[in-house]
This record gives C-alpha cells, sequence and structure tokens, in this order.
C-alpha cells in the first residue's frame, strides 16, 4: 500500500471477518494472514537445528539471521544485539540476574510506578537478592507524566529501568532525556518498549537505550519477546548457560532452541509493517514511513473517542499526559468498569478492564488491584469501530 488504506489493510486480517470491535490491541493485536502463513512455511518445510551442511539446518540459521535483521531495522539496533526469548517478561528477568551478579549492597537501582510489573518486579527482586536500593520514580496521578528523573540518581546507580509509553495510560516518558541524565552517573538504562513500538519509529540510539524490549505479538507479529542492546555491552555480560551451548553474542542469551516458526512470522510482522505506507526500496526507511502513517491514522481516532466520551455522563479519562499512545483509561463514576467490559464484549466490541499488570500505576491513581477500562487502538482500527464503542457506552451508561 502506497498510501493509508484501511479498508485494505483490514481485509488482510482474518480475525476481523467475525465482526468485533477491537480496542484490546494493547495487550495483544490481531494477526494478518501474511503472518500466519510465514509460521505455517518455517513449520511445513524441512527443519532441523541451526547449521550449515543440510538444507534444513540452513532454512533454520536463515530464518534466525533474517529475524534478527528485521529486528534490527524496525528498531533502529545492530544485528548482533538481538536477543530473542520466550517474552519481554522471561527476557528481563534473565537480565536482571545477570546484571545483579555485579551488584554490591549500597548500589542502587532506579524503577518507576508507571512501568509494567515486569520492568519492575525483576529489579525489585535482583536487588532485594544481593542487598542492592530500590529507588522510585513517582508519576502525578492528575497528569500521568513522570517526576524528574534527576530526583533519584547519585553516583550508586546502577540500572534505570523505564517504560517508553505506559501500557496502562498510554504516557511517553521523555525516554532521551532520562537515559542522558542516567549515563550522566554511569548507569545502564533499559527501557520496556512492548507498548511504545506499536504506535511509533523507534531509534534505540536517538532514544539512548543502552537495552530496549519489546513482543511482536503487540504489532501483528507472533507471541514472543525480543531484546536489543549494543553487543559490545552483552560482550560484557555472562549469563548462566549450558557448557556446550554457544558463547558467542547474541546466542549465549537464547536458552535452548530457538522457536524459529515464531522469527519466521516476527520477519513477516516486521515487513508487513513496512508495507503500509512505505516505500519498498529500503525497510527502515518504509518503517518509518509506515509507523509515521499509523500515528497520523490513529490520533484522529483517539480524538473522536475522547470527544465522544466527554459528551457521555459519568466518564472520567484518567490519560492526560501531553505525549502519548491512543491509549485511553476510562473510569466511571456510577458504575464498575468490568460491567462495562462485559456489556460491550456482548456487543462484539471488545474493550477489557483490568489493571494490564501495570499494578503499580494501578495503585498509584487510586484504582487498586482492579484497574479500570483501557480502551486502545491499532493499525486496523476504523471509524466505524468507534462508533460502536461510543453507542455501546451510551447505552450502557443509560441503564
Amino acid at each position: 500500500m502506497s498510501s493509508y488504506d484501511v479498508a485494505a489493510l483490514r481485509a488482510q486480517f482474518p480475525a476481523l471477518t467475525a465482526g468485533t470491535a477491537h480496542f484490546d490491541g494493547p495487550g495483544g493485536s490481531q494477526t494478518p494472514a501474511v503472518v500466519a502463513q510465514a509460521v505455517a512455511d518455517a513449520l511445513t518445510c524441512p527443519i532441523a537445528n541451526r547449521g550449515t551442511v543440510t538444507a534444513a539446518e540452513r532454512h533454520a540459521d536463515g530464518i534466525v539471521l533474517r529475524a534478527r535483521g528485521a529486528m534490527a531495522d524496525l528498531l533502529g539496533a545492530d544485528p548482533g544485539g538481538i536477543v530473542f526469548g520466550r517474552s519481554a517478561t522471561a527476557l528481563l528477568f534473565d537480565l536482571a540476574r545477570t546484571l545483579s551478579a555485579g551488584w554490591r549492597p549500597g548500589d542502587e537501582i532506579v524503577v518507576t510506578r508507571l512501568d509494567h510489573d515486569a520492568n519492575i518486579r525483576p529489579w525489585v527482586l535482583a536487588a532485594e537478592a544481593v542487598g542492592a536500593t530500590v529507588r522510585w520514580l513517582d508519576f502525578s496521578p492528575e497528569t500521568t507524566e513522570l517526576d524528574d528523573v534527576a530526583t533519584v540518581l547519585s553516583a550508586r546507580t546502577r540500572v534505570v529501568a523505564v517504560t517508553g509509553a505506559s501500557n496502562l495510560v498510554g504516557t511517553r516518558p521523555p525516554i532521551a532525556q532520562i537515559t542522558a541524565a542516567a549515563h550522566r552517573v554511569g548507569a545502564v538504562t533499559v527501557v520496556d518498549g512492548v507498548h511504545l513500538t506499536s504506535h511509533t519509529a523507534v531509534d534505540t540510539a536517538e532514544l539512548g537505550a543502552d537495552v530496549f524490549l519489546c513482543s511482536p505479538y503487540k504489532f501483528c507479529g507472533p507471541h514472543l519477546g525480543v531484546l536489543a542492546a549494543r553487543p559490545e555491552l552483552l560482550e560484557e555480560l555472562r549469563p548462566a548457560k549450558l557448557l556446550p551451548s554457544s558463547d558467542d553474542v547474541p546466542e549465549r542469551f537464547e536458552l535452548g532452541t530457538l522457536p524459529y516458526e515464531l522469527l519466521a512470522g516476527t520477519t513477516a510482522a516486521v515487513d508487513f509493517l513496512a508495507g503500509i505506507a512505505g516505500s519498498p526500496d529500503d525497510r527502515r526507511t518504509a518503517l518509518e514511513e509506515s509507523m509515521a502513517a499509523i500515528e497520523a491514522h490513529e490520533e484522529p481516532l483517539r480524538t473522536r473517542i475522547e470527544e465522544g466520551l466527554a459528551e457521555l455522563p459519568g466518564v472520567v479519562v484518567r490519560s492526560r499526559a501531553a505525549h502519548r499512545t491512543p491509549t485511553l483509561l476510562v473510569e466511571f463514576t456510577g458504575a464498575r468498569p468490568a460491567d462495562a467490559y462485559r456489556y460491550l464484549a456482548e456487543r462484539k466490541v471488545n474493550a477489557p478492564a483490568s489493571s494490564f499488570y501495570a499494578l503499580e500505576a494501578s495503585r498509584r491513581l487510586g484504582l487498586g488491584d482492579t484497574g479500570s477500562m483501557r480502551i486502545g487502538l491499532a493499525p486496523y482500527t476504523d471509524d466505524s469501530d468507534v462508533d460502536r464503542l461510543l453507542a455501546g457506552l451510551r447505552d450502557f451508561l443509560a441503564l
């Protein structure tokens, strides 16, 4: 597609033929047919463990190398620093265990109350295990903006873990400023980009992320996790691994045989994104163009939803940051979010209610562990979806 054609794009998602309006993209997007086909092709072609002798071995090796290249293009990263794992959560636990081997009592680790728990709990547990200190970067419940990171940094800071975009309220912190401040005190920066990568072009170098994580199933791909790091940083780390397994970077961080079919699907997902509105000559350029087109498509839809919600009685939108993704956390003064979730689901409109593993953020907002309703947009969301969402909520609130 040379221009953004949402109808043509929707036709490539078999799941959308079921007629459901999906506002559950932040929890996982729908999958285009080309990605499913890539997974199937990898499984039905001759395949074996990676190697260079047989055609099956070379097939597996090619899948891995192409996936590293695709993710490097998507993230503006080095293919030699792309690590695949079962999930972003699993990768973060592995990373925290590995980095904490060099920590000592009195060292400090910074986490934020805005993050998904996957970028909080691994660091908290690793710090507790070695006697390091956890310092919390807070955010304003009124604006959902992070406080100044300088207030929690010191010469003892070893890691600053921060979200690229909140999966609960959509806030996009000033990552480049945060990582620059962290680097001035010698800290390693770990950016959870799982939510961010779905909505904007990412350049890990510009962000200043020493480590950046994302999950392809949030941007039309299969279920796995991806870690992008500077290869020279990975060379310094010695993770626990099996003795016969490769000690090369990035292979030393990948435990066991990789899921080749999911990697094939990941490459297909990146190529799919690049083809939404980008030129075919250079994949990185095409991805930048396509992600800009996705932002331009999603932003007016977000505005429509916000304007529509403002007209409904008893609706409170908690997503208020100046710079954010098209993700809205919504409360109801006279009704339970879980009831609205079920009501809409019966009408084939998916807008779930939860804390979505952003437990610290939910508690800070006064929502406890229950959370509230999250409305999230995706590249395939269209105006008819928005119409159905607003109509459903209007009917629910009139009960």
